[in-house]
């Protein structure tokens, strides 16, 4: 089925171009939007009538296509990602990345519109992208893939397995000197109280030999 388009829709084409397309495509979702017309004799007559404002806003998209050019093949994007020593990345670059990173620097472009030689970058590295603009203009970018290493961690569980150990062992020798120092006050106690037993037993025997001595 035969249209004219009535906005600018990428990548089918822009405002004023005929195409053609499925009836299917036209009829639900083109002409609802007002995407697009049906190719009759009074849609030409009326985009015919509209041709110099067409091409006046054409030329317009042209040189702001060459501005952006300029601007971008001035740029030089940095992304960092996680790679290993080998310089393997640990995922890939991918056009979304690029279009984030440009979005960062205050470009908004398309995901569609950047292309990456074989798809993706998963190394670091130096590389050229291609930015589409308008029509036949481009932009080649410059991006620097560096490479992030992974740090490891080292697992401290036996550290407080060999503290644990030394506390247990502080406990047992300090158990140790309390239960010796217990035993040796017990033997203390012990002679302490024989001694005073014995001191008792020579007084009460003293009185019995004075009465035992005969009178002169």
């Amino acid at each position: 089925m035969k249209v004219i388009l009535n906005k600018d829709l990428l990548p089918l084409g822009e405002e004023g171009d005929v195409k053609d397309v499925a009836k299917g495509y036209a009829r639900n979702y083109l002409f609802p939007r007002g995407i697009a017309l049906p190719y009759t004799d009074s849609t030409v007559a009326l985009f015919e009538s509209r041709r110099g404002e067409i091409e006046a806003r054409k030329e317009e998209k042209r040189k702001d296509a060459l501005g952006l050019k300029e601007k971008l093949e001035a740029l030089e994007l940095v992304i960092v990602m996680p790679a290993g020593a080998n310089g393997k990345l640990y995922g890939a670059v991918t056009s979304q990345t690029v279009a984030d990173e440009l979005t960062k620097q205050g470009f908004r472009i398309e995901r569609k519109r950047i292309e990456l030689p074989g798809n993706s970058f998963k190394s670091v590295g130096k590389y050229k992208v291609a930015v589409k603009l308008y029509e036949s203009a481009a932009a080649e970018i410059t991006i620097t893939v560096e490479g992030q290493p992974i740090k490891v961690e080292t697992p401290s569980a036996p550290v407080r397995k060999d503290r644990r150990h030394s506390r247990d062992a502080e406990s047992t020798q300090k158990s140790g000197i309390t239960g010796e120092a217990s035993h040796d006050e017990g033997k203390t106690a012990e002679n302490s109280a024989s001694a005073a037993a014995a001191q008792d037993a020579s007084q009460e025997a003293a009185p019995s030999q004075e009465a035992a001595a005969p009178e002169v």
